[in-house]
């Protein structure tokens, strides 16, 4: 059954939800997408119809939305007929998102976890604060809300399951390591939101060891690893959405998320937070103008949408689990890489767009099918990940598997639901 899906969104991800949604248009139905900037809506229908990215003949139209406005976008949802909402938006806007959702009956699709402007790094788990809190709502009202579903959150998510479910009997420890192997050739830019990007690292590092939350710094604690295709690259441990749901749901004392940075990135961060540039908080200038530092900051450097024609390299990003299997121990490496040129040769937007955006695809497509539709609000460790990660295969992102045996592709064709691998996450709680 076709589902009509409202995106909304107008920036490197929603390109990339955009185009995969068309040529999925034969499962998803309608797309449309909304943003504050029309303009930028307008853009992205261009560029699916000009790579004529439509499975079939059908709509693809533009709308303008402040999505703060949960009566607007109710009733965008209500006149464009949408089934399911994917939120690719600043996450600034995930709760009223999700709560015209809720009060329209339609699916709530996100990739990263809400936060307030005026708050960095609040008390863990961050999904405690706010998404959580509508759990029960959503389950009365029969809705389905599959939270990050991007790759990370999302397919790490998934790659999580998947360890705990199918290759461990018992996991001491998972690893989430993402680096970005790229190069844009601009002296210095983020990936995304700039303003949602510095917050990840201004604040306090949260991770789960030993059962328990710790915090650090950023980049005091680092690693190197000699990953699969890029080669060896430091990573340093950061806080990050998906620590606060798999630390919930799967019964493994030690998870840590660690993002690779070169010297110049730590080196112009650094700058910037110990001048004040990267504060949240208004400071008024010696013209009595009230402005938001890091606002300055996002405002002057280049638009991550902008990144994309020049991108070269590729992202290496994956799960290092250990544990023990039928009373050995054992470490395996769950991955994904994904190649910028490819990804704006097909969807005219960056790798990193690209791992975020396909993701949120696919969770709609399984929940257009039935296979997700679940009625309830669940992160994405709480849904079998076969049936997810065999859709990603065939969309373009290819799961992988380092072991004893070497490094290898992994399919997911032969893989049969069953009652039992629907629930089997739920027990592992």
């Amino acid at each position: 059954m076709k589902k009509n899906v409202l995106i909304i969104g107008a920036g490197g991800v929603a390109q990339v939800v955009a185009h995969k949604c068309a040529q999925n248009n034969d499962v998803l139905g309608d797309i449309h997408i909304a943003s504050r900037t029309v303009d930028k809506c307008h853009d992205i229908v261009k560029s699916v119809l000009d790579k004529k990215a439509l499975k079939k003949p059908g709509v693809i139209e533009a709308h303008q939305l402040d999505a703060l406005d949960i009566e607007a976008t109710k009733a965008l949802i209500s006149r464009t007929r949408s089934q399911i909402v994917i939120n690719v938006g600043s996450s600034f806007i995930n709760m009223s998102v999700l709560e015209a959702c809720i009060q329209t009956g339609v699916a709530y699709i996100d990739t990263a976890i809400h936060e307030e402007p005026e708050k960095i790094c609040e008390t863990p788990p961050w999904y405690g604060n706010y998404e959580w809190k509508r759990r029960e709502r959503c389950e009365k009202a029969g809705i389905t809300a599959v939270l990050g579903a991007g790759f990370d959150p999302g397919v790490v998510n998934a790659y999580a399951a998947l360890a705990v479910e199918e290759y461990f009997d018992e996991v001491s420890s998972i690893d989430i390591i993402d680096i970005n192997a790229g190069s844009h050739g601009k002296y210095f830019a983020t990936n995304f939101d700039p303003e949602i990007n510095f917050r990840e690292f201004t604040g306090v590092v949260y991770s789960w060891q030993n059962s328990q939350w710790q915090t650090n710094k950023m980049f005091e604690v680092s690693r190197t690893d000699d990953l699969p295709v890029v080669g060896e690259f430091t990573s340093y441990l950061s806080g990050h959405d998906e620590l606060h749901s798999l630390s919930r749901n799967l019964n493994v004392p030690d998870i840590r998320f660690w993002m690779g940075f070169g010297e110049h990135y730590i080196n112009v961060f650094t700058v910037l937070q110990s001048l004040g540039l990267l504060s949240e908080q208004p400071v008024t200038t010696a013209e009595g103008l009230e402005v938001v530092p890091l606002k300055v900051v996002k405002a002057v450097l280049p638009d991550p949408s902008s990144l994309a024609p020049n991108y070269e390299g590729k992202t290496c990003i994956g799960d290092l689990v250990k544990g023990t299997k039928d009373g050995e121990e054992r470490e395996i490496f769950i991955y994904n890489v994904a190649d910028h040129k490819e990804a704006f040769e097909e969807v005219g937007s960056q790798g990193i767009s690209y791992t975020a955006g396909v993701p949120a695809v696919a969770a709609a497509m399984l929940i257009a099918r039935g296979t997700w539709d679940v009625h309830k609000m669940v992160n994405i460790e709480e849904l079998p990940p076969q049936p997810f990660l065999g859709l990603l295969n065939q969309m373009g992102l290819q799961t992988s598997i380092r072991d004893e045996n070497g490094d290898r592709d992994l399919s997911f064709d032969d893989w049969v639901p069953t009652p039992v691998a629907a629930t089997r996450m739920a027990s592992k709680r």
